[in-house]
């Protein structure tokens, strides 16, 4: 399995940027998938995550202002965030859950066996 992050850059504040993960490998839609993000210094944090069965959870800080979505057909989860602010500075990264079909979602990485290699994403002041 390999996974291919993308649409890192850099933003103003108030912005917008949208993020995409191409996954490989069989069966996409049994999975979950997770957006995940470090920044400097920082523990790696869980930003938003989509159920094999399209139920989602996203970290409060962004739940009204991040969005997470898949794409079966394209084996692609995206992330699209708006009104940016210069605290979503960090490394983006998409990550696949390891189990199939898994019956809970897990919010830490740990869970996740599957990393793509990460996006910037910089958000100016």
């Amino acid at each position: 399995v390999q996974l291919q992050a993308s649409g890192g850059g850099l933003v103003q504040a108030g912005g917008s940027l949208r993020l995409s993960c191409a996954a490989s490998g069989r069966a996409f839609s049994s999975y979950v998938m997770g957006w995940f993000r470090q920044a400097p210094g920082k523990e790696r944090e869980f930003v938003a995550v989509i159920s094999w069965s399209g139920a989602r959870t996203l970290r409060d800080s962004v739940k009204d202002r991040f969005a997470i979505s898949r794409d079966s057909g394209r084996n692609t989860v995206y992330l699209q965030m708006n009104s940016l602010k210069p605290e979503d500075t960090a490394v983006y990264f998409c990550a696949r859950d390891s189990t199939s079909r898994r019956p809970i979602v897990v919010l830490t990485p740990d869970g996740y066996g599957y990393w793509g290699q990460g996006t910037l994403v910089t958000v100016s002041s």
